[in-house]
């Protein structure tokens, strides 16, 4: 969740903290989504078969699970799963869009056992409900916090950022201290998915040379308030607020420590199958199904474990020659692969886009093939150097554009 980081580094890999789609059924249909969710998968876990894998959870040494979906409460067993997680000394967890949560409904789960909730808030209003795609799912957001911190669950928010919502987050930090927020996790909208399909939504890499700061000085104005703000995996990168980026504390002195994905970090689709991060893309990383082979083998496979024997190596393009190409080893694997069609150069990198601001240049990503239209899909963008002044040629003055469907057919 936002507040917690993983100091696993020392201890041999394990899935420590697990993100469990439960269902892709859901109750928006956000136009950034990564799962494309709204419908059921067709062979999703029931209660019965979830309940198994918590078994398996407790085995190997999980310490947090995140629910998610879709949206995990409506899971006819998400109660249930909560109950057992917690009863296995499991710290039980959410990320949701709120738009069900009622205060019954959190009273429930606090009953149950969830301890924390991030609810996605992305923007101000008219921002948000945009990217929702529903009118009033700001204002159901917003209560759900409520409702949440009026049940007793700790209450953190997350916000996608892109070019239609940037502008909005030194005026939304405000809003979501009023409600009582302990953490804020700020990551960048990556071109999968739905996200896929609106090739102008996602940041430009050379935007991170505003953003990145902005980020900072949020979060160490936030410390004042003790709310911890921190970076999704796919934000910053060894530019020089990386340290406070990164750090808990103004006392730590924390940087990326590479991908974690299948080392401490697994990810859950609903009909079970297993893969190294939740947000990685489904055809290449999945490892296997649940319904066929025990988590404990899954863990091992290739396409789990891939970033266990990752080295400096399996780097190519720019990350190839970095001089931190051995500590953050291509940055966030997903991103990578959503926007080149493969891991070990990531664009999105603060780091980057100011070696080449300082030669007057910046990379542009321009679309070559669309995504598929499935869960956790991604196209590939073609790099275009040009000079750091140049005219943006996707540059939209109206920011629903932005959120248009730009999915050509593959040729």
């Amino acid at each position: 969740m936002t507040r917690r980081r993983l100091d696993v580094v020392a201890e041999a890999p394990h899935p420590a903290y697990v993100v469990w789609e439960l269902t892709l059924r859901c109750d928006h249909a956000c136009t950034h989504c990564g799962s494309r969710a709204g419908v059921a998968r067709p062979d999703e876990l029931d209660t019965a078969a979830a309940l198994a894998v918590v078994d398996q959870l407790a085995a190997m040494r999980t310490r947090e699970v995140v629910l998610i979906g879709g949206e995990a409460y409506l899971h006819d067993g998400f109660l249930a799963i909560a109950r057992a997680l917690d009863a296995h000394g499991i710290t039980v967890a959410i990320t949701t869009g709120g738009r069900g949560i009622t205060a019954a409904l959190a009273r429930d789960m606090a009953a149950a056992g969830v301890r924390r909730a991030s609810v996605s808030i992305d923007g101000l209003e008219a921002a948000h409900d945009r990217m929702r795609h529903l009118r009033g799912s700001w204002q159901a957001a917003r209560a759900a916090l409520d409702h949440l911190r009026a049940a007793g669950i700790e209450i953190a928010s997350n916000i996608n950022l892109n070019r239609s919502n940037h502008a909005d987050l030194e005026a939304l930090y405000p809003i979501l201290r009023a409600h009582g927020i302990t953490g804020w996790q700020i990551q960048l909208t990556a071109p999968l998915g739905r996200a896929a399909d609106r090739t102008l939504m996602p940041l430009q890499p050379w935007d991170l040379l505003e953003v990145v700061p902005r980020v900072a000085r949020l979060k160490a104005a936030a410390r004042a308030d003790r709310i911890t703000i921190m970076p999704g995996n796919n934000l910053g990168y060894f530019g020089p607020e990386e340290v406070a980026l990164r750090s808990l504390g103004p006392a730590d002195r924390d940087h990326w420590r590479g991908c974690q994905a299948g080392r401490f970090v697994l990810g859950i689709e609903s009909d079970g199958a297993v893969k190294g991060c939740p947000s990685l893309q489904t055809a290449h990383y999945v490892g296997g199904h649940l319904r066929d082979r025990p988590l404990r083998e899954l863990w091992d496979t290739p396409e789990v474990a891939f970033t266990r024997a990752r080295t400096v190596d399996d780097l190519w393009g720019f990350c190839r020659t970095c001089a931190f190409a051995e500590h953050c080893l291509g940055g966030c694997s997903f991103t990578a692969h959503a926007v080149l069609g493969r891991p070990g150069n990531n664009p999105y990198c603060h780091h980057r886009a100011r070696t080449l601001a300082r030669q007057g240049l910046r990379e542009r990503l321009v679309p070559e093939r669309a995504a598929s239209g499935r869960p956790f899909d991604s196209g590939t963008f073609a790099i275009v150097v040009e000079p750091l002044d140049a005219i943006d040629p996707d540059r939209v003055d109206d920011d629903a554009r932005l959120l248009q469907i730009t999915r050509r057919p593959e040729a």
